[in-house]
């Protein structure tokens, strides 16, 4: 029998597929993985989240694998290298905010002592477990996502608006908006 899965996924879409059935949704406690959903949310504003995940492998090739440390060196030469990457979306605004934000992330762990210690905070440490039923119920973002962005924002982060936030919280487990109808929904 076939999987009910959350009406994005869509039919033929095995990437998808892996992407909702694996990730979507599942709490993440790894700053390597939270910096990865940093840059790829990014550089999703304005565009599909289709678009971003078919170009996964070129952002991990292009960003040092998602390494903040190696980022944040990245210099004027580099930025004009990955501006002319066709594996990745060649936005010059999106690629120096990656840079800047990987600067940023940097600091936020020294001074929290990781990045998910801080990230987690804004939702008292638990997952805040939604019930939509239909698209209409599905919210773009919350006052916690209204105060993570206000917050990065006043660290100099780009590219973390509310909105872009509260995807950012779903895709790392910090919100379950998975349809009350979804195999994948927490009990």
């Amino acid at each position: 029998m076939k999987k009910k899965r959350c009406f994005w996924v869509g039919e033929n879409k095995p990437h998808y597929d892996r992407y909702h059935d694996k990730e979507w949704g599942v709490p993440v406690h790894n700053d390597k993985k939270h910096f990865e959903f940093l840059i790829l949310e990014g550089a999703q504003a304005g565009l599909s989240w289709e678009t971003i995940l078919l170009r996964r492998q070129g952002y991990r090739e292009a960003f040092a694998n998602f390494d903040a440390k190696k980022v944040a060196r990245f210099d004027t030469k580099k930025i004009k290298l990955l501006s002319k990457n066709k594996k990745i979306i060649r936005n010059h605004l999106k690629i120096k905010s990656a840079i800047t934000n990987a600067r940023e992330f940097l600091k936020i762990q020294k001074e929290f002592g990781s990045f998910d210690t801080y990230i987690w905070s804004f939702v008292k440490n638990r997952t805040i477990v939604n019930k939509p039923r239909t698209r209409s119920n599905l919210p773009t973002r919350s006052k916690e996502s209204d105060a993570l962005a206000t917050d990065l924002k006043k660290r100099g982060f780009k590219f973390v608006g509310s909105t872009i936030m509260y995807a950012y919280m779903q895709a790392t487990g910090l919100v379950d908006d998975h349809m009350v109808y979804c195999w994948r929904k927490q009990k």
